[in-house]
C-alpha cells in the first residue's frame, strides 16, 4: 500500500453518510431546478410560435371581413348576385382563418408546455431512491451517484439545445 486508506461506506460514521446524502440531495434539487428552467424556456419559445400562428389567423379573419365588404362592392357591378359573390369569398377566407387559429390553439395545449424531460428525470430519480432503499445498499458506495449524473447530463443536453 502507498499509505492511503480506501474507506468503505460501511466503515464511515453515520454523520458523514448523512452529510453526503444531504449534499447529494441538494445537488439533485439544483440540477432538477436548472433542468426545469431550461425546459421551460424551450416551451415558451414553442408557445411564441403558436401565438404567432394565432395572430396570423386573427389577421386573416380581419382580411375575411375586408374582402367580404370589398366583394359586396365589386359584386354590384357583376352579373352574379352580389350577396353570392360576397358569401363565397368571405367563406373561403373565414375557413383559412379558422384553420390557422385552431392550429395555434392545438399547439398551445397544456401537454406541450409541460417539462417532459424533467418529469422523466424525477421519475427516474424516485426509482433509483426506491431501488437503493429496497436493496439496503448505501447510495454513497458508488463514485458517481446515478441520480445526480442523470439529472446533470439531461440539464447539460437541454442547455446546449436551448443555446442553439
Amino acid at each position: 500500500m502507498n499509505g492511503t486508506t480506501h474507506s468503505n461506506a460501511n466503515d464511515r460514521p453515520l454523520g458523514s453518510l448523512l452529510r453526503d446524502l444531504t449534499h447529494e440531495v441538494s445537488d439533485l434539487v439544483r440540477s432538477e431546478i436548472a433542468l426545469v428552467r431550461a425546459e421551460t424556456a424551450e416551451s415558451i419559445s414553442h408557445a411564441g410560435t403558436a401565438i404567432a400562428a394565432i395572430a396570423v389567423g386573427a389577421i386573416l379573419g380581419l382580411a375575411a371581413l375586408m374582402i367580404a365588404l370589398q366583394a359586396v362592392v365589386i359584386a354590384l357591378a357583376e352579373v352574379m348576385e352580389p350577396w353570392l359573390a360576397s358569401a363565397i369569398v368571405a367563406a373561403a377566407v373565414a375557413a383559412l382563418a379558422w384553420f390557422m387559429i385552431n392550429k395555434g390553439q392545438n399547439e398551445l395545449t397544456a401537454t406541450s408546455l409541460m417539462p417532459q424531460r424533467t418529469a422523466r428525470n424525477v421519475q427516474k430519480d424516485a426509482q433509483v431512491v426506491t431501488d437503493h432503499l429496497q436493496s439496503d445498499t448505501p447510495a454513497a458506495t458508488s463514485p458517481v451517484h446515478p441520480m445526480t449524473s442523470t439529472a446533470t447530463a439531461e440539464r447539460r443536453d437541454l442547455e446546449k439545445e436551448t443555446r442553439r
